[in-house]
């Protein structure tokens, strides 16, 4: 197909906003502001922030199944209970909100937030966002949101600090419906509630300024087809949460209904509670659970598919080598989105589920192996006959695909009933989504903030620091959760305090001490990541517009961009992946660089893919 060639026409009007910016203060161009780069790097700030509290939760359970009812060491006599040991209420919260952190807070803002924020533009040939304003409201309903969180710690009238929310981060009632439940149940769960309902409004304004940032402000001659994969994953995943999250803030409304207007969504009749007057009722728990995971499997590719068009981004630069099967990895990729809101019911197995309805929910979600084997073998497909070089970036790209492959395998498993009734609620679950969910999706992360670094800052990382990095938590991650696997088999329950109370798994306690070691290799190996970034802000080496000599039009632009992104508007001739095209000096080929005759063949003019 020949080129697309943009007309003066079709120019016009680009990017207009950008000649007409005017000098504005401090507190509007770096705290309130509304370019779309300032907002990502707040929201990578924050996330960054959040996973180091997040990783501390995870500590504090780790230490407890490893040696259950010793005094925890520093953090023990601040946060615990009596003498500086793990009550099983405070226990409870600490995997509630370790989960909440690291879902709501961390890998559902890092992807869509900082990375969608800042690259978007960017990436398209925009000058900023289709709604500013609306973009900086996405990023401040964040922090409303981590107060809430914060609040749910202490404000839980009668139980102090040790008694946070406590029905785990999916909030199954009775347990978040009925204050008299548990001791977290009370005010701490309606706070919990509320932040809940915060992220969601952040990332639904989120979803509607990427969906019309990326259909109607894509530069001239950036076709659907020339969009690299980064973006493909941003518009399916914004198109995700603008269809899923109205059913769980529709859902979080009832709830709270039932717990301040005495509604009864998800109140049975007549359940009596920690001895209480039986309740007046009529609701169903279970309608939670269909709503509930209606949203939040879909929520899984909202925190997955953006680190899955980052990795082909940058396994296809590192490699010098085109992606393999463009075409399939986008379709591939609306195929994982679309078959993700027909599986939500294989969460719910063991619920009492009708047998032929589980049989339709099991094939729905061993049929989502299909399009994620196809990106799988593409990315394969990509590294081999490559020219990788190894380096942060593709050590942490082949990072993501190989725990994504562990993740996805162990998921088949649990997606045939028969298996699911057995390893339901065991540690075996744990091991899934966090190879999953970490191992993919915060891999995909460390790769995009090396690569995208000396776009955002005009310096690049530090290298040997990265590599040291990936090496501690690759060793350190798949130390803590490959032998969860073991322990799920084995029969080890989730959310208890201290399983050894059933003797047939005492014999597992070294493995758990072993795993918490692990954890902890794992957790301090983040300080490298963060002394590499403070320390690159400042002193890092200094970098031109393409240190990678990669083909996005992002690369086009100065480093750092400023105000409008580009010097000029950029015009898109071709694809992003044309990297060792034959015929030319150069390995890669920017988006922009206007066809002309190839250097071996002045006669022909060359041609640029749709």
């Amino acid at each position: 197909m020949s080129t697309i060639t943009p007309t003066a026409d079709s120019l016009a009007g680009h990017g207009d906003h950008a000649h007409g910016h005017h000098d504005i203060g401090f507190i509007q161009k770096y705290v309130f502001s509304t370019d779309h780069k300032v907002i990502g790097i707040q929201f990578l700030f924050t996330t960054l922030l959040m996973l180091m509290f997040g990783g501390f939760l995870a500590l504090g359970v780790r230490w407890q199944l490893a040696f259950p009812w010793e005094s925890m060491p520093i953090l023990g006599q601040y946060f615990a209970a009596q003498g500086g040991q793990i009550s099983p209420e405070f226990y409870t919260m600490l995997f509630t909100m370790h989960a909440t952190v690291m879902i709501f807070l961390v890998i559902i803002p890092v992807l869509a937030g900082a990375f969608g924020n800042f690259l978007i533009p960017l990436m398209i040939g925009a000058d900023d966002m289709a709604f500013p304003v609306l973009n900086m409201l996405s990023y401040w309903f964040m922090w409303p949101a981590i107060a809430c969180f914060g609040a749910s710690f202490f404000l839980n009238e009668g139980f102090g600090p040790n008694a946070g929310p406590a029905a785990g981060w999916t909030s199954y009632p009775v347990l978040s419906a009925l204050a008299q439940a548990a001791p977290g149940s009370g005010t701490a769960q309606f706070w919990w509630l509320m932040g809940v309902t915060l992220v969601g409004v952040s990332s639904m304004m989120g979803s509607v300024n990427y969906m019309t940032t990326i259909i109607n402000m894509r530069a001239p001659g950036m076709t659907l087809f020339r969009m690299p994969l980064t973006i493909w994953g941003m518009f399916i995943t914004a198109i995700l949460q603008a269809f899923a999250l109205p059913v769980l803030t529709a859902a979080g409304f009832m709830l709270m209904s039932d717990r301040l207007l005495g509604t009864c969504f998800f109140i049975p009749a007549g359940i009596v509670v920690n001895n209480a007057a039986p309740t007046v009722g009529g609701g169903q728990p279970l309608l939670w659970q269909h709503l509930f995971w209606f949203y939040s499997h879909p929520a899984v590719y909202i925190m997955l598919l953006p680190a899955m068009g980052m990795v082909s981004d940058m396994l296809a630069c590192m490699c010098r080598k085109p992606v393999f099967g463009y075409k399939p990895m986008v379709y591939s990729l609306a195929a994982i989105a679309g078959l993700g809101f027909i599986v939500w019911g294989h969460h719910m197995f063991t619920s009492g589920m009708n047998p032929a309805l589980g049989m339709t929910f099991m094939v729905s979600t061993i049929m989502i192996a299909l399009p994620s084997a196809v990106k799988v073998f593409n990315w394969i497909g990509t590294i081999w006959g490559g020219r990788p070089v190894f380096n942060t970036v593709f050590l942490n790209s082949v990072g993501f695909v190989s725990m994504f492959i562990v993740g996805g395998l162990s998921g088949i498993f649990m997606a045939a009933v028969p298996v699911d009734i057995y390893i339901h609620d065991t540690y075996f679950i744990v091991a899934h989504f966090h190879y999953v969910l970490f191992g993919a999706t915060l891999f995909g992360v460390f790769a995009g903030i090396t690569y995208w670094f000396p776009k955002m800052f005009g310096r690049k990382m530090n290298e040997p620091i990265g590599k040291l990095h990936f090496l501690l938590t690759f060793i350190g991650f798949n130390g803590t959760f490959f032998p969860m696997h073991l322990l799920g088999i084995a029969g080890m329950p989730r959310r208890y305090a201290d399983p050894y109370l059933h003797p047939y798994l005492e014999h597992l306690l070294p493995m758990n001490q072993f795993m918490t070691i692990s954890a902890i290799i794992m957790g301090f190996a983040q300080f490298l990541l963060l002394g590499n970034i403070a320390w690159s802000l400042f002193f890092g080496e200094k970098c031109g517009r393409n240190p990678w000599h990669a083909n996005g039009l992002e690369w086009v632009a100065p480093s750092p961009p400023g105000h409008g992104n580009f010097d000029e508007v950029p015009v898109c001739y071709r694809g992003p992946y044309e990297y060792s095209a034959p015929g030319r000096d150069e390995d890669y080929w920017l988006q922009t660089e206007p066809p002309g005759p190839r250097p071996d063949s002045p006669s022909q003019p060359s041609v640029a893919p749709a």
